[in-house]
This record gives structure tokens, sequence and C-alpha cells, in this order.
């Protein structure tokens, strides 16, 4: 019982972690792709 409880903790703790990493991507791959545009208004 106490390893379930364990192994549930642990899971969700991952999963947390791993959708808060998507969000960091997605944003920073927004950033950088709005970065990327302005270069090239710029330069026409």
């Amino acid at each position: 019982m106490k390893n379930l409880k364990l192994a549930t903790v642990l899971s969700l703790a991952v999963v947390s972690l791993g959708l808060s990493a998507c969000e960091t991507f997605e944003g920073a791959g927004r950033d950088v792709q709005h970065a990327g545009q302005t270069i090239e208004n710029a330069a026409d």
C-alpha cells in the first residue's frame, strides 16, 4: 500500500513537470518565431 502511494505521487510529479516543460518550450518557440519575423521585416 505504501509503495502504491509513493508510485502515484511520483507519477503525478513527473506528469506535472512534463506539462510545465511543454508550456515553456511552446512559449520559447513563439518568442523565437516572433524574433525571426521581426528580423525578416527589418530586412525588407
